[in-house]
């Protein structure tokens, strides 16, 4: 138990005004507010689990360069994602397609945003220092989805209250600067 409130007390603090947040709160404002937990818990289980496993005794399967170069292209990709909209709404003879497509959209844009992140390198020091797997993997999933679900509420909220246009244009600028960051980072790491 000891390893799961350490995993979830460490990976809240941690995420608190992290890039993935920023995605989570994106969402909110797109999607129902279960459809986009749904999908940051999955993408969570999924990064932390290997997270876990790398710090446990595996090396790194790719570089870090790579891997940040892949985070920065594909912020890019959600900024012009938010500024060109989207269109799962607008088709309501497609209900059930447009869920699942959302939840694909959700999991796989959080997922990504996990990457190289510094809650992923987090989760990989925790697994490394602890026996505890199960234990480190559901506390950190848990702390992330904690988190997360308050940047979901805000983004509930802001959804209702501030114009579609605004957020979508901040979001994408956000998504900009943080892509621009993980190309420069990964750009000094392939330089060294």
């Amino acid at each position: 138990m000891s390893a799961f409130l350490l995993s979830f007390g460490l990976i809240f603090v941690a995420e608190l005004g992290d890039k993935s947040q920023l995605v989570a709160l994106w969402f909110a404002t797109r999607y129902r507010w279960w459809l986009v937990i749904l999908g940051v818990t999955l993408a969570t289980l999924f990064v932390h689990l290997i997270s876990t496993a790398i710090g446990a005794g595996a090396s790194d399967i790719l570089p870090e360069w790579l891997v940040l170069t892949i985070v920065g292209l594909s912020f890019f990709g959600f900024a012009i994602w938010g500024l060109r909209g989207d269109t799962l709404e607008e088709r309501d003879d497609r209900v059930a397609t447009s869920t699942i497509a959302a939840l694909g959209a959700v999991t796989t844009a959080f997922f990504l945003s996990e990457l190289g992140d510094k809650t992923q390198l987090a989760t990989i020091s925790l697994g490394g220092s602890n026996d505890d797997f199960v234990g480190i993997w559901l506390g950190s999933t848990a702390g992330m989805v904690a988190a997360d679900a308050l940047a979901i509420m805000v983004g509930v909220f802001a959804g209702k209250r501030l114009p579609e246009r605004t957020i979508a244009k901040v979001a994408a600028l956000l998504f900009a600067v943080f892509g621009t960051i993980s190309l420069v980072q990964a750009a000094v790491l392939l330089l060294d």
